[in-house]
């Protein structure tokens, strides 16, 4: 399996996240951010089915308002 697979539900903190974007990021093939952006928001909205699906606790304390800042900042950031 590919390291930052493994990184899944072990990230922690800033440092974890920024070495999982390091190693995802060369990962990602011919799909457009419009796409990608589509998938991300689908698999949020079924995330539930996710977590039952890998025997995982769904997680109750999201930031939405911080990953959708993260979003944006993406788009207008440099």
């Amino acid at each position: 399996m590919e390291e930052h697979i493994e990184m899944l539900g072990k990230i922690k903190n800033r440092s974890d996240f920024l070495k999982f974007m390091q190693l995802y990021i060369p990962t990602i093939k011919d799909l457009s951010i419009r796409d990608y952006l589509e998938s991300v928001a689908s698999w949020a909205e079924d995330m539930d089915g996710y977590y039952k699906n890998t025997n995982q606790e769904i997680p109750q304390n999201i930031n939405w308002d911080f990953i959708s800042t993260l979003f944006y900042v993406g788009s207008i950031y440099e």
